[in-house]
């Protein structure tokens, strides 16, 4: 503002007239806060209207309301910047802090704190397409999830019996593989599960149908999808972007049927392409990979068949020559057979003498023993005519010192006993 000049000459709607000085309520017509603010805001609105602006994005927030507030700033200013909800919605990637920018909108101005801010409707990175810098970010979050890891691929089947195929049922693509799969192994079962594969519902569309062919799997019905072609034609990165969709990736991810992505041309590369089990540079080349050629697979098995046939007569030409080797050689096993029967039955023979002289030894050993014992015994000392005399208890009585009158005592004889008692000592 420059002081040498009028406030009236500066901004006639601001500045109060002179002439109002002179009038005793001049005080009244003096505007409120609201008021000038109000004005500043229409002169803004009405000289900018819509532009672009560019700048780097710094205190970056998004509340519960799903509004984006940020300060947008170059080397030397900054203004602050507010995305509603609607106009973020539309954006394919994810706003940060550091991440510069234009940001296409309206200035106004937030009355209640008296700031003039930029109201943004659109918003493109610099040095980087919108879609592009969607892609790199999904791509990197996938990928710390472990959604691209190997070990989760799942192996294709080399002949599957059905084939569920993905995309739009009016498009190139479904023709293309269909002639494909026909001219290559004709008689496979196809599944054609459709879904639009361009514009805002395709991403939905696609993964609804990915799960589709999951419960059709998992609910146990027949015949089976062995594997899912999943794509579409060539196009541009607008026309491909549902397959750059997070919805569509993990449902790929989730589904446990092996997954073939086969979305444009071989130049196209999309975030399906890394999710899936398999990637195809184009849906007809996808129709190439999941069947063989028929009668190339026919001449595989007929060659099989005859190495096999050969190299069993080959075997069995072995097998021939070695048992007639082995039964020429049967004569000595005979002869040495013979010779061990004989030296068998002689060690037999042997040991029968042996066992039966040691019992003849042992039976005469035995007896001699009986006879010492017999002639030892007290009983053939009784047989010649003695007698044995004990007491009550079973002593032997030795001496009559050891009998007292009225004592029991027992006498034993060859043929018996004989109870007494002792008068007297």
């Amino acid at each position: 503002m420059d002081p040498s000049k009028p406030m009236n000459e500066l901004n006639p709607q601001l500045a109060l007239p002179f002439e109002a000085a002179l009038d005793s309520d001049w005080r009244k017509q003096v505007p409120t806060i609201s008021e000038v603010t109000r004005r500043i805001r229409g002169q803004l609105e009405n000289t900018f209207g819509d532009l672009w602006i560019r700048g780097e994005i710094s205190n970056f927030r998004k509340p519960v309301s799903g509004h984006a507030y940020f300060v947008l700033k170059d080397s030397s200013a900054q203004i602050r910047a507010v995305m509603f909800k609607g106009s973020l919605s539309k954006l394919k990637f994810t706003l940060q802090d550091g991440m510069e920018v234009l940001l296409h909108g309206k200035i106004t101005v937030y009355e209640p704190r008296g700031e003039y801010q930029i109201i943004g409707d659109n918003i493109e990175p610099v040095g980087m397409g919108a879609l592009q810098l969607a892609f790199e970010q999904l791509k990197m979050k996938l990928a710390k999830e472990g959604l691209f890891d190997p070990k989760h691929k799942k192996p294709i089947p080399k002949l599957p019996q059905t084939i569920g195929i993905v995309t739009s049922p009016t498009g190139a693509a479904v023709k293309d593989i269909l002639k494909v799969l026909s001219r290559r192994f004709p008689n496979r079962q196809i599944f054609i599960l459709p879904a639009n594969v361009q514009g805002d519902k395709a991403a939905g569309e696609i993964a609804q149908a990915i799960a589709s062919a999951e419960r059709w799997n998992v609910t146990g019905k027949n015949p089976k999808i062995d594997v899912l072609i999943v794509g579409r034609g060539g196009g541009s990165i607008e026309d491909l972007w549902p397959f750059n969709e997070e919805v569509v990736a993990r449902a790929i991810f989730q589904c446990s049927i092996p997954i073939i992505s086969a979305v444009g041309h071989e130049i196209d590369i999309t975030i399906s392409d890394f999710v899936a089990d398999l990637r195809a540079p184009t849906p007809s080349a996808a129709a190439e990979v999941v069947v063989p050629i028929k009668n190339d697979l026919k001449q595989m098995v007929d060659s099989f068949t005859q190495r096999l046939v050969l190299n069993l007569k080959r075997r069995l030409e072995h097998t021939r020559l070695h048992l007639t080797h082995l039964s020429s050689r049967l004569v000595d096993p005979r002869d040495k057979i013979k010779l061990l029967k004989e030296r068998f039955q002689a060690s037999l023979e042997a040991l029968f003498k042996t066992f039966q002289f040691r019992i003849s030894f042992s039976r005469k050993n035995l007896e001699s023993r009986v006879q010492m014992l017999q002639s030892l015994s007290p009983l053939q000392v009784l047989a010649r005519g003695y007698s044995m005399t004990s007491d009550s208890s079973g002593k032997i009585l030795r001496s009559v010192s050891g009998v007292k009158g009225g004592s029991r005592i027992i006498t034993r004889l060859s043929d018996g006993e004989i109870h007494s008692e002792v008068i007297s000592d």
